[in-house]
């Protein structure tokens, strides 16, 4: 059986929990063989109140990086998250087009949990214009999906599905706006929009703080059940189900960050025991 492949063109999280170290765990309980190219690395300041910094990557070593995987091997899928500039988005982009990659999952990482604003404002502008286009699937969440949409703050399901239409006019496939709980309401609530139909997802809803890691972990779980040759629809709700486990299970780290636990979803499917 050959092993299928996926690509995450993201960020470090030195803590573990989000990002790359997110993405390969995600790709690994999901049964896909994972490469990686590095964006940013973020580290997490224990003497500062967790304060998050970020060090982009020099977009040659980045290149290096994707020509590594994509011409030296071959990809199923590929998934990008925080692109730190505009010149790694434009390089993201460029290698999607040059190779021309089918399955690509955007999730527009904006902000850092335990940072207070936008990494950037101008890479939202970046991300619209230039690499949403080239977007099977987009995920933002709540505040990505508010500033993509030039909406400002989503406050109700309605908004999320006005969001997602605008997000597909330009030019993605497939729209996710993530409610998550930060909603007012009894489930988690997500948007899926096809381009036609809007499907609004809703599952468990849980009352913690331990959700370190949830949108890249949502999104690597799509790129992995694509990789797969999953339909998105289907894609997405294994996703789901997959973030639902992981938030279920997820643990404390330290006083400051709590991870969601990866190997939830596969254990509840095997039967096995879930600490």
């Amino acid at each position: 059986m050959t092993m299928k492949k996926a690509l995450t063109i993201a960020g470090s999280d030195t803590s573990g929990g989000a990002g790359q170290q997110a993405d390969l765990k995600t790709f690994q309980e999901l049964g896909v063989f994972g490469m990686t190219a590095l964006t940013v690395i973020v580290a997490q300041d224990p003497h500062n109140k967790w304060f998050h910094e970020v060090f982009p990557i020099d977009v040659t070593i980045l290149e290096k990086q994707i020509e590594t995987v994509l011409a030296g091997i071959g990809v199923d899928a590929v998934k990008t998250g925080m692109l730190g500039t505009t010149e790694l988005v434009d390089l993201a982009t460029r290698k999607i087009k040059q190779y021309d990659l089918k399955n690509v999952v955007v999730d527009p990482v904006m902000i850092c949990k335990g940072a207070d604003e936008a990494l950037h404002p101008e890479i939202a502008v970046s991300l619209r214009e230039v690499l949403l286009p080239h977007a099977t699937v987009a995920t933002p969440n709540l505040f990505e999906a508010g500033i993509l949409s030039q909406m400002g703050a989503l406050k109700s399901v309605d908004d999320m599905k006005e969001a997602a239409k605008r997000i597909h006019d330009f030019g993605t496939s497939y729209v996710v706006v993530k409610g998550g709980s930060k909603l007012q309401s009894g489930n988690a609530v997500d948007v899926f929009y096809d381009g036609k139909t809007i499907e609004v997802m809703e599952s468990e809803r849980f009352e913690t703080s331990f959700t370190h890691g949830a949108g890249c972990t949502f999104s690597a779980a799509i790129c992995a059940e694509l990789a797969k040759g999953s339909s998105v629809h289907n894609a997405v709700a294994v996703a789901k189900e997959f973030i639902t486990e992981a938030i279920r299970h997820s643990f404390a780290l330290n006083k400051y960050v709590g991870p969601t636990n990866h190997g939830a979803y596969r254990m509840k499917k095997h039967g096995e025991a879930i600490c």
